[in-house]
């Protein structure tokens, strides 16, 4: 069985969001059409967020007393609740089985540290629907993505990482997730 993993397409991961992504409103525009077409190749498609909390710096994820460093601190974003945390409007989610919410109140990347809607984690849903291969799309590329990929693959799964529909913070770091994905075991291939 495949499954399909959708990670963080939030409006504070594109354009003019908190930590907006060039070319973010355009994955979620792709994954869209993407979906539409090929929702029915998939036992199962989880979509990911983003759900910190408002009150603390969420384990010292949210730059508090300094400015941000980009590699473990980061400007507020996706604040539970906001504006900032919902799937980006272009994202279309009819086709969305389970909806996963992680770093909340600690610092998350992979989706695979979330739970669900009813408490279970990322692996225990996806054990439950026989799934053992997944293609991932999503933001960024060089962060969760990279996170939830490499998870993935940590669990046993064949993981494809549907390369036109995903976008990175740079080119560099992008690319150098997917180097790293492909060392440890993931296909790179394109949606089309």
């Amino acid at each position: 069985m495949r499954g399909l993993l959708v990670v963080d397409i939030q409006n504070d991961f594109t354009e003019g969001g908190a930590l907006g992504v060039e070319g973010g409103t355009q994955v979620a525009r792709d994954v869209s059409a993407f979906l539409a077409e090929h929702h029915g190749d998939y036992s199962l498609i989880i979509a990911s967020r983003d759900w910190h909390d408002a009150d603390n710096d969420n384990g010292g994820h949210f730059a508090t007393d300094a400015a941000p460093n980009f590699v473990d601190t980061w400007p507020v974003h996706c604040v539970a609740g906001t504006f900032g945390a919902e799937y980006h409007p272009e994202l279309d989610l009819q086709h969305i089985g389970v909806h996963v919410k992680k770093g909340m109140g600690e610092p998350s990347y992979s989706m695979f540290e979330g739970s669900s809607e009813d408490g279970h984690s990322v692996a225990d849903v996806l054990g439950q629907h026989g799934v053992s291969e997944v293609d991932v799309v999503g933001i960024a590329t060089d962060h969760c993505v990279r996170a939830s990929a490499l998870d993935a693959l940590g669990v046993g799964l064949k993981v494809n990482v549907l390369t036109d529909l995903i976008a990175a913070v740079t080119p560099e770091s992008g690319q150098a997730a997917l180097d790293e994905l492909v060392h440890h075991g993931a296909t790179l291939q394109t949606a089309g």
